[in-house]
């Protein structure tokens, strides 16, 4: 039997909590897990090894450097620093994140890593296109958690509002993981009543501007109490990590790359796709009427402003990479 093996860059907050719930989920066999801070990196692998029996199946914890991932079937990329998302901007973070994978990819790469990247580090459609751009792996290699996060907070907002279980439901969000995305309201079901025809049959009415900043803003109501997110996007990584090893085959709303989908190239944005073991398996595009359209026009102008201003970072910076 194979063994199933996992590495995780960046153990703060999130990458040591993608940690324990891939554990406690019974995922992987090995979590590799790599830091630069080696103290903080020997305090997280003895505390997860401490938690190791009592998780449903053998799980063993390493610390690593960046060469010894190159074995992994997948690597989270979890690098970045929250503090720099005192004004609840997480494109704030967009300098220090994309300087940080252009030094760490290529060392991993050199080890002669091949599998799968799943990205986390905001601005993550931004980030997960440079780790795309870094390592050169195919565009079924190189996904980010995008709108998963976002529409396990609609999908909140709509529990609350409706007292349904989550599974009753068909909702997500679609577009950049930040300020520009949006509820593509025309493909919200409940078990295939339409939105209009859900509202008709309990008599309720949805006030949609306000789920849906609910679903945009609900990380920042986390972040204002703690300074930071952990269990959210912890449950989102370890989901997408386990649909890839699993082959579920499952249609996930994930930061993927478009080949002509949505009439898009090389961008990098939140959409549905179908999830398997090799990865990104295809891209499903949805059937948007012309005002979603427009709404995703508009993310695609923020992602592609974006993209620039990595470039210049790069290249303002060559010297020091």
């Amino acid at each position: 039997m194979e063994k199933r093996m996992v590495g995780i860059v960046g153990v703060g907050h999130v990458g040591a909590h993608v940690a324990y719930t891939l554990g406690l989920m019974g995922v992987a066999d090995e979590i590799l897990l790599c830091d630069t801070n080696e103290k903080k990196l020997a305090s997280e692998c003895n505390d997860l090894n401490d938690a190791a029996p009592f998780m449903p199946n053998r799980t063993v914890y390493r610390a690593v450097d960046y060469a010894g991932l190159k074995d992994c079937d997948i690597i989270v990329n979890a690098v970045g620093d929250i503090e720099l998302c005192k004004n609840f901007n997480r494109d704030d973070e967009l300098k220090n994140s994309v300087l940080q994978v252009a030094r760490i990819i290529p060392s991993i790469m050199d080890a002669g890593f091949n599998g799968i990247f799943v990205n986390i580090t905001n601005p993550c459609d931004l980030i997960t296109c440079e780790i795309a751009n870094l390592s050169g792996l195919p565009r079924s290699q190189v996904l980010g958690t995008g709108t998963l996060l976002d529409s396990a907070r609609l999908q909140h907002a709509l529990r609350d509002i409706t007292g349904l279980d989550s599974r009753s439901f068909n909702a997500y969000m679609i577009g950049q993981h930040g300020d520009h995305q949006f509820i593509p309201w025309s493909m919200l079901n409940f078990s295939g009543l339409t939105v209009e025809q859900f509202e008709a049959l309990r008599g309720v009415k949805f006030h949609r501007e306000t789920i849906q900043k609910q679903a945009v803003k609900g990380g920042w109501i986390t972040v204002a109490g703690k300074w930071c997110t952990e269990y959210g996007i912890a449950g989102a990584a370890a989901t997408l990590v386990r649909t890839i090893l699993h082959d579920e085959k499952r249609i996930l709303p994930c930061s993927v790359e478009l080949d002509g989908e949505y009439g898009q190239q090389d961008l990098f944005v939140g959409v549905p796709a179908i999830i398997g073991k090799d990865g990104m398996e295809k891209v499903i595009e949805l059937p948007l009427n012309d005002e979603e359209k427009e709404k995703f026009a508009e993310v695609v102008r923020a992602l592609r402003t974006n993209m620039e201003k990595a470039r210049n970072i790069i290249l303002e910076n060559r010297e020091k990479l």
